[in-house]
């Protein structure tokens, strides 16, 4: 961990007069938290265009600089791993994102960069209905995809169900929370949390003595819809959080599922009213969420490996297959989010195409989640 940039980038994101847009393009504009400080006095030779309240709020750094100290003491306290934007263990798939945290701050065991990522989020009032769908689901992905990592937001109803159903199944979980490390909302799922930590972990963009305000809720959607391949909305009213983090999800380029409910029931209308408008592809099952994503079952391309498949001389590609390729060759190993950039396919779609092409023996998946091109 570099402590110092650490320290000024805890700060930066503590100045006043200017918002978390402006920060995010301070810190990408000249590549980092201390580079920021550096530039304080002379901001507008790097960036012609920057307002004056920005440049008069470069100025003063005391107070933020003293929040960061305090702040770096309380991670250091409880073991707190601070993620900055760039770093390899930040969430890769989230880096790109026009409003990606410049900081976050990780209390777990699991990498964020696991090979599949999913998010599964709905209602707070989740009915049995909700609860035997996740538990169906998860249970039979399990058996199809050993290796995923489920996401939510720890909250009452679908997320809770959620993180306990990958508990139970052997996955790890991650929750993304709206306050700080030092507090839990709600104290009710304290437990649950502490099993997280083993198996998983808690993640948040806030310091410690952040409130957890209505706003943050918001704002914590756009890290569970950034950090994954799919958004899976399990119940929904009309209205809800977990429609905006699907809203967002599409705005990322990610897959969006839903599973359809019984035509009037509450807690179904906004699956359904998704789905009817074309803002989610149907799911029933985990045999539908697989097949859709193209992942297939990871176990297959296991027993492949163990049958000792061989790489063909010369494997049949197809046109996106040789642009991922083209791509590989050209740059080198590449995380998912990278590789999607570059190549201009969907991330649902690539990683479908990734699979084909690591039982072709093409490309093989890195630690930390890049592709690698077998030569």
């Amino acid at each position: 961990m570099n402590e110092q940039e650490v320290y000024y980038t805890i700060a930066l994101t503590r100045l006043t007069g200017f918002n978390f847009q402006t920060a995010l393009q301070l810190y990408r504009t000249l590549g980092g938290g201390q580079a920021v400080y550096d530039h304080r006095n002379d901001i507008r030779d790097v960036m012609p265009d920057c307002t004056d309240r920005l440049v008069e709020s470069l100025k003063e750094w005391s107070l933020p600089l003293a929040r960061a100290a305090q702040e770096m003491e309380f991670i250091t306290k409880h073991h707190i791993q601070p993620l900055l934007l760039g770093d390899e263990l930040y969430p890769q798939r989230l880096c790109e994102c026009p409003d990606a945290p410049i900081i976050m701050y990780y209390l777990g065991s699991a990498p964020l960069n696991q090979r599949r990522v999913i998010n599964l989020i709905g209602t707070r009032h989740c009915t049995t209905y909700g609860k035997d769908l996740i538990q169906q689901f998860v249970r039979d992905l399990k058996k199809q995809c050993p290796d995923v990592l489920i996401v939510s937001g720890l909250a009452y109803g679908v997320d809770i169900n959620a993180h306990r159903q990958a508990l139970a199944c052997g996955y790890d979980t991650v929750g993304v929370l709206a306050h700080g490390l030092d507090d839990l909302y709600p104290a009710l799922h304290r437990d649950t949390a502490k099993q997280m930590i083993a198996h998983g972990g808690l993640l948040t963009e806030y310091m410690s003595q952040t409130r957890s305000d209505k706003i943050n809720f918001v704002k914590r959607n756009r890290i569970v819809a950034g950090m994954s391949d799919a958004t899976i909305l399990v119940e929904s009213a009309a209205k809800g959080g977990g429609l905006i983090t699907t809203r967002i999800a599409m705005d990322y380029n990610r897959s969006v599922f839903a599973f359809p409910g019984p035509v009037g029931a509450p807690y179904s209308e906004g699956c359904n009213n998704l789905i009817r408008d074309n803002g989610a592809q149907l799911i029933s099952n985990a045999d539908d969420f697989v097949s859709f994503m193209g992942w297939q079952s990871d176990q297959q391309l296991k027993q492949a490996h163990d049958q000792g498949i061989e790489r063909d001389l010369f494997p049949s590609l197809s046109l996106e297959e040789q642009t991922i390729v083209d791509v590989l060759n050209a740059i080198g190993d590449l995380q998912l989010d990278h590789l999607s950039l570059k190549t201009h396919i969907p991330i649902g779609q690539l990683t479908g195409l990734l699979f084909q092409m690591e039982m072709k023996g093409v490309v093989r998946a890195m630690a930390g989640g890049s592709y690698h091109l077998l030569k």
